[in-house]
């Protein structure tokens, strides 16, 4: 396809583009890419009343930037379409199930155990965004990974590209729920891709997400209490951790993956073959104990351009004495907590003051 004025676009030259956009995804590792347009209106009385809830916990962020969410073009002007775009991030060898079974192991989020997907998934957009420029010039772009006021699972959903569960998240047939959403939002008057014209809600009467979820943070189908579910507690949430939760948080110290594991659409999810995405230092399969005693340099030296960095040392250390007192007493891990009982944080002293009570033990100074 030729250079053309965007204002002259025929039919066939912008349906052709559009499917070229899909190939370029492709190529670049996206799992699939849709376009949708701009109208999210709809969904601002729902996202209100949840935040009136308190639903989102300190995240204050979330009720920040007025209608921005809901009018694209005011996030970034002259936009006219959404190119959302989804990317697979599990690798084959991680296990799941079997490491939070395992409780002197440390459970990490899967999608937090590689490099950051922030800078993999916008550097791929980008790089899409300029193979579009290449071919028409200049049109206008900016591109989102959960960075900014954007209702990212609400764009995919109304692309046709899945439909949102009663977890809250994303489900395709085509690979469940384990992938990353991005979105381009570009000036370009694309095609929009229709959804079915029949919704896409395949849950059924399915309830496994509310009812497994280890600290009943569902309120209702399709309603996330965010201040207690543990991916919020263990990575926005400063402070204390609410006594009542610590003791079902098992030996995640990092996100949560248990809605995702339990739905029956997981059989369908497709591994990612992404270096960027496979596990770094051994954090699949690492000892909770061996966490609990890096100290600050060693954690900043091997969370750099992790998404585990956005915790913080004094969370980290945190969540991992939640964990070991949740799991098994044996003499390494007592002596782990011991030895950090007068950390000079007193939140993490608190916290390792109810692990060690957990093993019927005090600590030092008591």
């Amino acid at each position: 396809m030729t250079s053309f004025n965007h204002s002259s676009f025929s039919s066939q030259e912008i349906t052709q583009l559009s499917k070229q956009i899909k190939s370029w995804a492709q190529e670049l590792g996206f799992a699939e890419a849709r376009v949708t347009g701009t109208d999210l209106t709809k969904h601002k009385k729902p996202y209100q009343e949840w935040l009136e809830k308190g639903y989102h916990g300190s995240m204050d962020y979330l009720a920040n930037h007025g209608d921005m969410r809901f009018q694209p073009k005011l996030l970034h002007p002259g936009t006219q379409r959404i190119i959302s775009l989804r990317m697979h991030y599990l690798p084959q060898s991680v296990e799941t199930a079997k490491r939070l079974q395992t409780k002197e192991k440390a459970y990490i989020a899967r999608y937090a155990l590689g490099r950051d997907y922030h800078k993999l998934i916008r550097k791929r957009l980008t790089q899409l965004a300029k193979k579009i420029e290449q071919e028409v010039g200049p049109h206008g772009y900016r591109a989102f990974v959960d960075s900014a006021p954007v209702l990212e699972r609400q764009i995919a959903e109304q692309s046709g590209m899945g439909w949102i569960g009663k977890n809250t998240l994303l489900l395709t047939p085509k690979a469940g729920s384990w992938f990353l959403l991005g979105e381009i939002f570009t000036n370009l008057p694309l095609p929009i891709d229709q959804p079915p014209a029949k919704p896409m809600k395949h849950c059924g009467s399915c309830t496994a997400c509310l009812d497994l979820c280890p600290t009943g943070a569902f309120v209702e189908p399709w309603v996330l209490d965010a201040s207690r579910c543990i991916s919020y507690l263990t990575i926005e949430h400063d402070g204390p951790i609410p006594v009542e939760l610590r003791s079902k948080m098992g030996n995640r110290i990092f996100g949560c993956d248990d809605c995702q594991l339990v739905c029956p659409w997981t059989k369908f999810a497709k591994y990612t073959d992404e270096k960027d995405f496979f596990p770094r230092h051994n954090l699949d399969n690492a000892d909770l104990v061996t966490l609990f005693l890096w100290d600050e340099e060693t954690f900043l030296k091997n969370t750099e351009g992790s998404p585990i960095r956005r915790t913080g040392y004094i969370n980290w250390l945190r969540n991992i004495a939640i964990a070991l007192g949740n799991a098994p007493t044996t003499p390494q891990i007592t002596e782990a907590l011991v030895k950090r009982s007068n950390h000079e944080s007193e939140l993490v002293q608190e916290h390792v003051r109810w692990a060690l009570a957990q093993h019927k033990l005090a600590s030092i100074g008591d």
